[in-house]
C-alpha cells in the first residue's frame, strides 16, 4: 500500500514549501526513486522548474516538465498519471492525486498558512477514508 506522509513546516511562507519540495525531490532522486512533483497550476510548474535549475550549484537535479519528458528522473506536472510507476509523489496541489496508487510514497508539504492547514487536514481525513494510514512528520 502507498505510504502517505504529511511533512509539516514551522513557517508559513510559500518559498519554504517549494524549497522543501526541491530538497525532497533531490533526496528521492539520489535514492533512485522516480519523482513526480504535482503542482496546483502551470505557473507553479514553471516556478518549480526554475527552482530546480538552480537549487544545488554543486549537483544538478535532472528534471523536466511532464509535457517535455514524462520519463525524466524528476517530473513536474499537474494531473497526469506517472509514466514510471511506484515512485515518489510530492503533492503541492490542494487536492489528492487521482493516481495515488501509482506511487509507492506520497508526501504532502504543509506549512502554517491557515488556508493550507485547512486543506491539508481535509486531505488527511480523505486519505484515511480511502484506507490509507497517513503519518505526520514535523520538520
Amino acid at each position: 500500500m502507498t505510504r502517505i506522509e504529511f511533512y509539516v513546516l514551522p513557517d508559513s511562507t510559500t518559498a519554504g514549501r517549494t524549497r522543501a519540495a526541491c530538497q525532497l525531490a533531490a533526496k528521492g532522486w539520489q535514492h533512485g526513486l522516480p519523482v513526480f512533483i504535482r503542482c496546483q497550476d502551470e505557473s507553479q510548474c514553471a516556478e518549480m522548474d526554475d527552482l530546480l535549475w538552480g537549487f544545488r550549484a554543486e549537483r544538478f537535479i535532472p528534471h523536466e516538465l511532464f509535457d517535455e519528458d514524462p520519463q525524466a528522473p524528476v517530473v513536474i506536472g499537474l494531473e497526469q498519471a506517472p509514466a514510471i510507476g511506484q515512485g515518489l509523489l510530492i503533492n503541492l496541489a490542494p487536492t489528492l492525486s487521482p493516481h495515488t496508487d501509482g506511487f509507492s510514497r506520497v508526501i504532502e508539504i504543509v506549512n502554517q498558512q491557515p488556508e493550507l492547514l485547512t486543506v491539508c487536514r481535509e486531505n488527511f481525513r480523505l486519505y484515511r477514508q480511502r484506507g490509507y494510514d497517513p503519518k505526520r512528520v514535523e520538520l
